[in-house]
């Protein structure tokens, strides 16, 4: 179809002004409305925040880009922060983080993933029995504790099915902080005790699915209850109740408790193998003398001769070298 007749001339044709009508350019607005956040959970897009004394639910900017916006982020929010039904507000800024707690699928994913940002301190929730103590995996929350620069804190659970006798000796012994709570109850007193190191910090769970963690988190906060699960009694596996983070304030007490989904994996592709052996500060001494650029798993490693001496557990000596080895075989893709 014809836009112009037979008999059109140059004033009868639209020109295109040259350029852009709208130049670009690379200044931002500065924001200076925005108010702050702090997110609690993230679901399919959408942010939940707290800001001040109320949520407020908010999606990314654009002008974030490909920027992640994690639970325990503090972030700059425009828009309706009013906190009513069927307002969405928007994330514009994200803070400096003071800590990262990163983990990958396995030790052979190139993709890094932010469980939690702006930690004080990593909850390690590990049971007894049903399912059965996993020190790998311990061990591997442990280096990535030590990465992020976070406290660690050991939370056995159901030691009324098991003795906690076993696990305390390989690492109540180099320093880290633990606590034994029993299987589906906690008396006040050992409410008590796990309130206390938690107190004036934030903290995020992590644990094997079936451990009995958000029931713990239940406990210290019994009116955001969340769903818990079983374990299978064929596999032996807990089943996943927990899908999403969720930051919970502990009740008359200024710190934080982030509950995470339960992981059967912790990679640690994005940790330098040099510094794994940080995390074993019972083995760390004794790498004194090793040769230089010992892959302390070779014939002159001085932690056999550490560990023949009785400075440290033989069973810890083998988890640090099972580590390293994974990190070797990536090394060699």
């Amino acid at each position: 179809m014809r836009r112009y007749g037979k008999n059109t001339d140059e004033d009868d044709i639209r020109v295109r002004p040259s350029g852009r009508s709208r130049p670009r350019t690379h200044r931002r607005p500065l924001h200076e409305d925005a108010v702050e956040g702090f997110v609690v959970t993230v679901d399919r897009g959408r942010l939940t925040c707290l800001v001040e004394d109320r949520t407020v639910v908010a999606m990314k900017a654009r002008e974030l880009g490909r920027k992640g916006v994690v639970v325990g982020d503090r972030v700059a929010i425009v828009g309706d922060h009013s906190g009513r039904p069927d307002t969405l507000a928007r994330i514009v800024r994200v803070e400096e983080r003071r800590s990262v707690l990163r983990r990958t699928a396995d030790d052979q994913d190139p993709f890094e993933r932010v469980v939690v940002a702006n930690a004080d301190q990593l909850a390690i929730v590990t049971s007894l029995a049903d399912p059965e103590p996993r020190p790998r995996l311990i061990d591997r929350c442990l280096v990535g504790a030590f990465d992020a620069a976070l406290d660690p804190l050991l939370i056995l659970t159901k030691s009324d099915l098991a003795s906690p006798e076993a696990l305390l000796e390989s690492y109540g012994t180099i320093g880290v902080r633990h606590v034994v709570t029993s299987a589906e109850s906690f008396d006040e007193a050992t409410l008590g005790r796990v309130r206390e190191l938690l107190k004036d910090r934030v903290t995020a769970f992590v644990g094997h699915s079936g451990v009995g963690k958000t029931t713990l988190v239940n406990a210290l906060i019994p009116d955001r209850a969340r769903a818990t699960g079983h374990v299978n009694e064929v596999t032996g596996r807990g089943r996943h109740t927990t899908t999403s983070a969720l930051a919970l304030p502990l009740p008359g007490d200024p710190g934080w408790v982030i509950d995470t989904p339960g992981v059967r994996s912790f990679g640690l592709n994005h940790v330098d193998p040099a510094r794994v052996v940080l995390a074993f500060p019972d083995l760390e001494p004794g790498t004194a003398g090793c040769p230089r650029s010992c892959s302390h798993d070779e014939e002159g490693c001085a932690l056999d001769a550490w560990v023949a001496e009785g400075h440290a557990d033989p069973a810890r000596l083998y988890s640090l070298r099972r580590l390293l080895a994974t990190r070797e075989r990536r090394e060699g893709d």
